[in-house]
């Protein structure tokens, strides 16, 4: 069993809420979201946002909150064989409220199939009960290199929707400020 080793990142600014299903052996040794090289989260991210590309975990914690993005991942411990996604059994959730009740998040994304059947089968059920549809996560492709059939094309094009005022303007926690 693994527990999952890196802290959500998150402020009271935050908007929307990006979770991933489990860090990856590369992300667990770097000891942040998305350290595989090969991701494509910070570059789809950067051009998104229009913003320079990230480089070091600093930057990459200062480029997601200062874009009021927090980040975390589904399952807080579980047993996995390296980095693969489908291989994740005895998954425990991790209590995603403590994000929920102090930011301002409009929005939940998931990066990825697993990430979301996950989310779906741990987290929305019990977290629409407290919070009503806010709690209804939005799919997106994942941004792994294992997802090759994506295109850095196709992912901008799926990704491009968290750059979008939600539908749903109700948020979680403090009351949206303008």
């Amino acid at each position: 069993m693994i527990r999952h080793p890196i802290p959500p990142l998150y402020n009271a600014d935050s908007k929307i809420l990006i979770l991933g299903s489990f860090p990856s052996v590369k992300s667990r040794e770097m000891a942040f979201f998305y350290g595989h090289p090969q991701n494509r989260f910070w570059k789809l991210l950067s051009i998104l946002l229009e913003a320079p590309f990230p480089e070091t975990v600093q930057e990459r914690r200062d480029f997601l909150l200062s874009h009021g993005i927090a980040v975390w991942d589904v399952i807080a411990s579980c047993e996995i064989h390296g980095s693969s996604d489908a291989s994740i059994r005895n998954a425990a959730p991790n209590d995603l409220r403590k994000i929920l009740d102090c930011a301002q998040i409009r929005q939940i994304y998931v990066n990825g199939q697993t990430a979301g059947k996950l989310y779906r089968k741990y987290q929305e059920g019990p977290l629409r009960e407290i919070y009503g549809d806010c709690a209804k996560a939005v799919v997106l492709p994942s941004t792994s290199p294992a997802n090759a059939a994506w295109t850095m094309e196709r992912l901008l094009q799926a990704w491009r929707v968290i750059t979008e005022k939600p539908d749903n303007t109700r948020d979680f926690g403090q009351g949206i400020r303008s």
